[in-house]
């Protein structure tokens, strides 16, 4: 089995997808105001949002997108005016990861992690 995509609600697709196009995901499908669909620049991975009247109650969703150059990524993307809550940073679980919000408010994680992404030191069998 494979992950095919993601989709997550917006009440502005419009918006939203300005916001990820700025992230560098490649649009495939534009059926504005309800439904827009991308191909991550790696990998075979697309990821969709789709309109609501209402976005879910709670924390939100939490995408995790991962790039070899994650310092580079995030300086391009400030230079176009995204804002981050929190810049490139190593953490203890071995990834390297920055933070920021999409216009929904849910939650995107750029990291690096390499092979810890998958096999880290703790992995089990």
């Amino acid at each position: 089995m494979d992950l095919n995509q993601v989709t997550i609600p917006s009440l502005d697709v419009e918006k939203a997808m300005a916001f990820y196009k700025t992230l560098g995901l490649h649009l495939i499908v534009d059926a504005i105001p309800r439904y827009v669909r991308f191909e991550c620049p790696d990998g075979d991975s697309t990821f969709s949002i789709h309109k609501v009247d209402a976005l879910p109650q709670g924390d939100g969703i939490t995408l995790y997108f991962e790039d070899d150059n994650l310092d580079n990524l995030v300086s391009n993307v400030r230079e176009k005016g995204i804002s981050f809550t929190q810049l490139p940073e190593d953490k203890s679980y071995l990834w390297r990861e920055a933070r920021l919000r999409d216009p929904d408010g849910n939650n995107i994680i750029l990291f690096h992690a390499g092979k810890n992404r998958k096999n880290p030191p703790w992995r089990i069998n």
